[in-house]
C-alpha cells in the first residue's frame, strides 16, 4: 500500500476556514463521472459564506495531490472573483463567460487549459481532488491567463485571508 501525500495546505501559513458547501461533490465523498475530464468535464457547484474581514476578492482552485508528478496537478484556478461571488454554479468552470466580475478569468491548469478540467487519474487508486475557495486581500492578483498553475499558488498564498476546503476522490 503507497502512502500518499500530505496536502499541500497542511504546510502553508494557517487562515481561518469559512463554510463551503457543493450540491455536487460531499467532504469525503466519491467525485462523480459528470466531473471526471472522460464524463463530462463540468466543474460541481460551489457555495461558500463567512468570508473574513477585509476581502476584495474570491479565488477557486482544483488541486490533485496524488498526481505522480511529485508536484500535483492543478485542474482549475478561477480568479479575481468579485468579493460578493457566495457560489459558482455546476458548469461555471466551461469558460471565463461563465465566471462573474469584469476581471474574473481561468488561470492556465495543467491540461493545460484555461478552464475547469475534471478528474483524470492513471488506472490504479483513487485520487483525491482538492476544491478550495480563497478569500483574498486583493482585488485583483498581479498574473495572467497564461501564469503557470504554480505560480499562480505563490501568489494565492501570500494574499489569502481565509480558505475553505472540500476534498473528493475519483479513480478508474
Amino acid at each position: 500500500m503507497s502512502v500518499r501525500p500530505p496536502l499541500p495546505y497542511d504546510f502553508l501559513p494557517q487562515v481561518p476556514s469559512f463554510p463551503l458547501t457543493s450540491q455536487d461533490i460531499a467532504d469525503g465523498g466519491t467525485l462523480d463521472g459528470e466531473f471526471s475530464h472522460a464524463g463530462g468535464n463540468r466543474s460541481p457547484q460551489l457555495a461558500w459564506s463567512g468570508l473574513p474581514e477585509g476581502t476584495r476578492s474570491v479565488a477557486v482552485t482544483c488541486y490533485d495531490p496524488d498526481a505522480p508528478t511529485g508536484s500535483g496537478w492543478w485542474h482549475w484556478l478561477a480568479l479575481n472573483l468579485p468579493a460578493d461571488t457566495v457560489e459558482l454554479p455546476r458548469g461555471a468552470g466551461s469558460s471565463d463567460d461563465d465566471l462573474p466580475g469584469a476581471a474574473s478569468f481561468h488561470g492556465r491548469n495543467d491540461f493545460p487549459g484555461h478552464q475547469y478540467d475534471g478528474a483524470a487519474p492513471p488506472p490504479g487508486a483513487p485520487h483525491r481532488y482538492v476544491f478550495a475557495v480563497h478569500a483574498l486581500d486583493v482585488e485583483k492578483l498581479d498574473v495572467s491567463a497564461d501564469t503557470p498553475a504554480a505560480q499562480i499558488g505563490f501568489h494565492l498564498t501570500f494574499h489569502t485571508l481565509g480558505r475553505a476546503l472540500l476534498t473528493a476522490e475519483y479513480g478508474v
